[in-house]
């Protein structure tokens, strides 16, 4: 099939190369002109024919939105464009209704893969009507990974985005663990090679996993990881799920954690530990240590 495929960076270009190695014709669109096949939305348009699918893989927010309103005056009935961004399921029903006014169908695919997506395959989480989502189905197919699993349609509008999110969340929980253990292991005397503790795990334990694979990668290339400081960004979808499991009165302690801890990353000097340092000298006499 043709697709036209909107931001052509770490992740859109790659899977632009996935899906052209399934056979697909692909047009690209980036603001980066030597990343881009047309020089322009209307010519991106211009270049398929109809029914068009347009995947838009640019930052979520203001970007996506201004993206999807051109769309809507370029495209025509019987066309759909899907959101392969991390927008927030939230602005999925408005983009949908945007799009419908004009006959358009509307998909948000969450996707899962980084930079290892191009030769692995990107797991697809995506959330619309039947109809839309079939006019989509040679791409879904291209960009899985090989086998049964790997891409699922989630449910109506906004499914797609939510279980990205959901996804996310999980994936910042196991991350803090898998830091913290690390950390102790670090600590104490006894334990003389951590990297090949956390290699030891790769097999026969509960434990293991891919992001224990990368785990492993990353002390093989920097054992200690001296090279690194202590800062960890967060990119919104982590405090977007601890939203949703307020709403929805779902305790998560495990994952609201693992966001608050990014946040304590920040702090090069914590106003929080200030206080807890002096409660201690006030009631027990604690040392305290001064700059």
């Amino acid at each position: 099939m043709e697709l036209g495929l909107v931001g052509l960076g770490k992740m859109g270009g790659n899977m632009r190369e996935r899906i052209r190695r399934a056979g697909h014709t692909v047009v690209g669109y980036d603001r980066n002109p030597d990343l881009a096949d047309v020089h322009s939305l209307e010519e991106l348009v211009g270049k398929l024919s109809a029914p068009r699918v347009v995947w838009v893989m640019v930052p979520a927010g203001a970007p996506t939105q201004s993206t999807i309103d051109e769309l809507a005056g370029l495209l025509e009935p019987g066309d759909v464009v899907v959101d392969g961004g991390n927008s927030r399921w939230t602005d999925d029903e408005r983009h949908a209704e945007e799009l419908a006014a004009q006959g358009i169908g509307f998909v948000d695919c969450g996707v899962s893969g980084g930079v290892w997506g191009l030769e692995n395959g990107y797991a697809l989480m995506y959330g619309g009507d039947a109809e839309d989502v079939e006019k989509v189905r040679p791409v879904f197919d291209a960009l899985k990974p090989e086998g049964d699993f790997g891409a699922v349609h989630a449910g109506r509008v906004g499914a797609g985005h939510f279980a990205k999110m959901v996804h996310n969340g999980i994936e910042y929980a196991m991350m803090q663990a898998y830091a913290e253990g690390w950390e102790l292991l670090e600590k104490v005397d006894s334990v003389t090679d951590v990297r090949e503790v956390f290699r030891s795990w790769q097999e026969g334990t509960v434990i293991r996993s891919w992001l224990l694979d990368l785990a492993v990668n990353a002390l093989d290339g920097d054992e200690h990881l001296d090279q690194l400081k202590g800062f960890a960004q967060d990119s919104g979808e982590g405090r977007w799920t601890v939203e949703a499991a307020i709403d929805n009165a779902v305790p998560l302690p495990a994952i609201t954690a693992s966001l608050f801890a990014r946040f304590a990353s920040r702090q090069e000097d914590s106003p929080q530990m200030k206080m807890i340092a002096a409660l201690r000298n006030q009631f027990g006499g604690h040392a305290v240590e001064t700059k």
